[in-house]
């Protein structure tokens, strides 16, 4: 990329201003490395170191853009740069993809390891199981066979027992015959009594029956009565209720016409104070202030006697 010459002394002036704003600052740097002492500063120090070496860096390629940009008018170098830090990044993105899918299989791996292991041991165990479940059928064949034998010899010895015990058997059937007849006969006689016990209980109940039966036919006829006797009072005083009310409504409406009469007789009262109250106090004016019919005598000839003179004047 080419530039113009005052383009490119422009753009030089600016990166020379900036190398020597970069050398100031590697000089502070080291000034402050020097200065950072004791085991606490080792990370400081560090991390003071890798800046210094950045700058210096940064440096190097301000230097050569300089040189580039007074010697060809060009920014080849920067653009070299740039290019050398695409090629690592990639280089670097290439690198850890490698090493993501390296960490991936190792751990497949791991797991396959794993898994592996797991059916191993559970191999181990079900060979286990299988010479235990071997020995236990061996044991219960045995047992089996041993239990046969016992079972045999128990039934030649039940045989025998059966063979001797049919005697025995046969006198108790007869026995126990005798016994079952003399059972039944006493069964016949419980039953018999128990069914006259019954019977008799069953009159009694039923001529019980029949006394509850009319004693309830009484209470009710007595109960029917009282209720008869009591409804006939209700109706009684049900009407004597009435003839009361309609007597209370006539002497209240009575009692209204006689509040009414005297109401309007006080009013009508009220009004006659009250007219010969004001009547009263209109005489008295008249006749404080001589008016109308109360005027002096003096007054009326002095002015019959002024109107003759304004005649004569006339």
């Amino acid at each position: 990329m080419s530039l113009s010459r005052i383009q490119s002394l422009r753009l030089a002036a600016v990166v020379e201003d900036c190398a020597d704003q970069l050398e100031i600052l590697g000089h502070t740097l080291t000034v402050q490395i020097r200065k950072e002492r004791g085991d606490s500063a080792d990370q400081e120090k560090a991390r003071l170191t890798k800046l210094r070496r950045d700058c210096q860096s940064i440096t190097q390629q301000v230097s050569l853009l300089h040189v580039d940009l007074e010697d060809q008018q060009c920014i080849t170098s920067l653009l070299q740069l740039g290019e050398e830090e695409e090629q690592k990044k990639r280089d670097d993105q290439m690198r850890r993809e490698a090493k993501k899918e390296l960490e991936q299989r190792n751990q497949a791996l791991r797991i396959q390891h794993e898994e592996t292991q797991e059916k191993k041991e559970k191999l181990k165990d079900l060979s286990k199981q299988a010479r235990d479940l071997q020995h236990k059928m061996e044991d219960l064949s045995a047992k089996m066979a041993h239990r046969k034998k016992l079972e045999e010899k128990n039934l030649q010895l039940q045989l025998q027992q059966t063979q001797r015990e049919g005697c025995q058997a046969e006198k108790l059937l007869e026995h126990e015959q005798e016994l079952l007849q003399r059972q039944i006969k006493e069964e016949m006689r419980v039953h018999e009594e128990s069914e006259t016990f019954l019977q008799r209980r069953n009159e009694e109940v039923q001529q019980q029956q029949e006394q509850w039966q009319q004693s309830t036919k009484q209470r009710l006829q007595e109960k029917e009565q009282r209720l008869n006797t009591e409804s006939c009072k209700r109706t009684v005083n049900l009407d004597r209720l009435m003839e009361m009310k309609r007597m209370y409504r006539e002497m209240e409406q009575v009692v209204m016409e006689d509040r009414e009469e005297q109401e309007k007789l006080r009013q009508e009262r009220a009004k006659a104070r009250a007219v010969t109250k004001v009547q009263a106090w209109w005489r008295g004016c008249m006749v404080r202030r001589c008016l109308g019919s109360f005027k002096k005598e003096e007054d009326k000839k002095g002015k019959k006697k002024k109107k003759e003179g304004k005649k004569k004047k006339k």
